[in-house]
């Protein structure tokens, strides 16, 4: 194995609702899972801890150089309507290994901020999404995966004795 540094980002894209948006994407963040946390002290502690009460809401956002019509049109889709997100990245090594990164979402489009339209000047567009299912495979490895029920990491359940004290 190489000590030269691995997993570079070098390229991305975005597919919305299963379409390509390679070359119209300016930027994409992308969900980050964050562990929601409660500080608690019960009697006997001398200090208080934090405590895992699982995650908070995931979104992730991306920007456009242009007002993109089939963009706009996954906008107010009507409750319970999901849309399918991918951002797949290439990450290369310093030895010259490339690596696939996928990221597979769903959710819906909650904002879209068309910007400032001044003439002569490009303009960027502004869209946010509620994340209700996100996966992360790194050459088909899955890393992260997250919906309302379960966290898997590296395909194994976290909270599978919970659903089980559940009885489902």
């Amino acid at each position: 194995m190489s000590n030269l540094p691995r997993f570079i980002l070098r390229n991305c894209t975005l597919w919305a609702d299963r379409e390509s948006k390679l070359g119209q994407i300016g930027d994409i963040t992308v969900p980050v899972p964050t562990e929601k946390l409660e500080e608690m002290r019960n009697s006997g502690m001398i200090k208080p801890r934090e405590v895992k009460m699982g995650l908070d809401k995931t979104e992730f956002s991306f920007k456009m150089p242009g007002l993109d019509p089939q963009i706009l049109k996954l906008f107010g889709l009507k409750p319970g309507t999901e849309t399918p997100f991918m951002v797949t990245g290439a990450l290369v090594d310093e030895s010259g290994v490339n690596h696939s990164a996928v990221l597979t979402i769903r959710g819906f489009l909650k904002t879209a901020n068309g910007g400032t339209w001044t003439p002569g000047s490009p303009n960027e567009n502004d869209y946010m999404c509620a994340v209700h299912y996100y996966k992360l495979e790194i050459d088909g490895d899955n890393l992260i995966e997250v919906d309302d029920f379960d966290v898997k990491i590296g395909g194994v359940s976290q909270y599978a004795d919970i659903r089980s004290s559940l009885l489902i």
